[in-house]
């Protein structure tokens, strides 16, 4: 959806034919996941149902790029602001890129991965598959668009050893959980507590969630998340 003034509805929709490339073709044979995409100009809303990738003109976050959040019906939304991009001298295609391969990973922004380093300790990383490789210098053109690099499933698999196999689809990082510069990761550490036990159907009073709803970021554009959540240097 072309929401912005800083870029017209050709220019937006110019992008799209390489995103669907990206989904159908890179995204969607390592991840399991698809989506069929349709441009929605300025002035026209799109179908009961759709998720939405919403580009604006400026942040409505101190520091963010872009972001998840819901439309009205509770669906995934992605936000991108392409002046803000402009203005930084970045990429506003592969913020695109990098929020639309993030709702398609992660929808209800719930998912995690727990790294023990104890029977009740340990390191939880947010499900973020563009923020460890997110600056431009590596992502990648499809039909003269850049879009965003992305990590596979083995970047949150600890057992992998270095080398051993992909860990994102530019072949840049080499090791789990490895930060390519200007990447990052929200990560939540455990040092004591219960460890994992169960709950049922009997117990359970309320909706159990991995890790609280937070916003996706680009590289320098910070978004604040939940206090818990820290984001880890490189």
């Amino acid at each position: 959806m072309n929401r912005s003034t800083a870029l017209t509805d050709a220019q937006v929709s110019a992008v799209v034919p390489a995103l669907q490339t990206q989904v159908h073709r890179d995204w969607a044979p390592v991840w399991g996941s698809d989506a069929d995409l349709s441009f929605v100009a300025s002035g026209r809303q799109p179908p009961a149902g759709a998720w939405w990738l919403v580009v604006s003109d400026d942040s409505d976050q101190a520091g963010a790029l872009g972001y998840h959040d819901l439309t009205d019906e509770g669906l995934p939304m992605g936000k991108v602001f392409a002046r803000s991009d402009i203005n930084a001298g970045l990429q506003w295609s592969v913020t695109v890129s990098h929020e639309l391969l993030e709702m398609l990973g992660d929808p209800d922004i719930n998912l995690a991965a727990y790294v023990f380093t104890s029977a009740s300790a340990g390191r939880i990383y947010a499900y973020e598959v563009a923020d460890p490789c997110e600056a431009d210098q590596y992502a990648y053109q499809i039909d003269g668009v850049l879009v965003s690099d992305f990590v596979f499933p083995s970047w949150f698999e600890n057992f992998r050893k270095a080398g051993s196999t992909q860990f994102d689809y530019g072949n840049h990082i080499t090791a789990p959980f490895q930060l390519l510069p200007g990447g990052y990761i929200g990560v939540f550490d455990l040092s004591s507590g219960s460890g994992w036990h169960q709950l049922t159907a009997e117990t359970m009073t309320a909706r159990y969630a991995a890790r609280a709803r937070v916003g996706s970021r680009r590289e320098r554009r910070r978004t604040p998340r939940d206090q818990w959540l820290l984001s880890e240097p490189r």
